[in-house]
């Protein structure tokens, strides 16, 4: 019976603690593993978003400035400097605010039964900044109106009971957490139009000599993406008071900036 017992293979004690402390450090190096590859998937994830979002606005931006000045040619909306194809007006504080910019366009309906068969239209597009409500007093919301031209009280409106045009609005939140929003008007020579032209200031006679926009919106992420802080900064689009620089807590954030060049292919026509 002894001699049995003394042929049973077994493993000591020891052996048994050698095993678990092996098997624990390669669960310690999988977890380890694991958290790198997830962090790493989380920031390019969050990358991909704030691009993706940011995008999305400008390419809406871009649609709406290609149309600037387009009227059917049997169009007779006019006489008006508010009917202005595109207007541009700078942030009050270059280092903390956004630009504004004002597209209009026409548009016209056409009904067989109707008299008058064609009812033009002339719309305006309004992208401006507000104080994020999701983060106040350290990011904007991008916010877009959709205004119609009344003839009748020669100004812009935007209530559907009014004006019975059920696609105008006011205010639509478009992006949030936003850190920067810039527009710079060309005109034909490649020059940059400084201050943007309106009716009544020094470069009017650049009203409807403008040719280009470019724009440059920073999006920010949602939550902090550095695990340290340091200084990091933006740059301003053709403007260095434009600059900024971002410090502690603030800094921990990721700011993607776009910046593109729409053509306001029907400037020059009129």
């Amino acid at each position: 019976m002894k001699k049995k017992l003394s042929s049973i293979a077994g493993v000591t004690l020891i052996e048994i603690l050698i095993g678990i402390i092996i098997s624990t450090i390669m669960m310690g190096a999988m977890y380890t593993s694991y958290s790198v590859v997830n962090n790493t998937y989380s920031q390019v994830t969050d990358r991909a978003k704030i691009s993706s979002a940011g995008r999305d606005v400008v390419g809406m931006i871009l649609r709406d400035i290609r149309m600037a000045g387009w009227k059917h040619f049997g169009d007779t909306i006019g006489g008006s400097d508010l009917l202005a194809p595109i207007l541009i007006t700078k942030a009050a504080n270059l280092a903390t605010g956004c630009d504004k910019i004002e597209i209009s366009y026409g548009d016209v309906d056409y009904l067989s039964t109707r008299t008058p068969k064609y009812l033009y239209k002339r719309y305006k597009m309004i992208y401006e900044c507000q104080d994020s409500a999701s983060d106040p007093g350290n990011a904007f919301q991008v916010v877009k109106s959709r205004l119609l031209w009344s003839t009748t009280s020669n100004d812009w409106i935007a209530d559907t009971t009014t004006d019975g045009d059920s696609s105008t609005y006011k205010n639509e939140i478009v992006l949030d957490f936003v850190s920067d929003f810039v527009f710079n008007a060309i005109d034909d020579t490649g020059a940059l139009i400084d201050p943007p032209p309106t009716a009544t200031n020094s470069t009017k006679d650049k009203l409807y000599k403008i040719k280009t926009v470019d724009i440059g919106l920073t999006v920010r992420s949602t939550k902090p993406f550095f695990r340290s802080s340091r200084v990091r900064s933006i740059l301003g689009l053709a403007d260095t008071s434009r600059d900024r620089q971002f410090t502690g807590e603030d800094s921990k954030y990721l700011r993607d900036t776009i910046i593109v060049t729409a053509h306001a292919r029907n400037l020059g026509l009129q």
